[in-house]
């Protein structure tokens, strides 16, 4: 096939179309290298997901912690959570703390 066949046929034609060139170049640079390219919306999708996720922890530790404050709300529950946590004990009162040494 010669140049001037190759020429005449219709995909050659459309290939070097300048408007189909144009739109060519317009989406290469859309892609790869504009500000908004592929690449950028991708990590900042994939952000985006990571922040939700993030957000639904964060929003079941809130939904437990409301539940222990309500439970924290009777005064028995908060002397049992301020011996076990934080060690507190009464006035003549001893505390003993037993560690299990998990090494043999």
């Amino acid at each position: 096939m010669t140049f001037k066949q190759l020429k005449e046929t219709i995909l050659f034609r459309f290939l070097t179309n300048k408007y189909f060139l144009i739109a060519l170049g317009f989406a290469v640079w859309m892609l790869f290298f504009d500000q908004n390219s592929y690449e950028t919306h991708r990590v900042l999708n994939n952000e985006i997901e990571k922040l939700e996720s993030s957000e639904e922890f964060y929003s079941k530790e809130i939904q437990q912690d409301k539940k222990v404050i309500e439970d924290l709300k009777n005064s028995k529950k908060l002397e049992k959570f301020a011996r076990e946590e934080y060690k507190m004990k009464k006035e003549n009162e001893d505390l003993f703390l037993i560690e299990y040494d998990t090494i043999k």
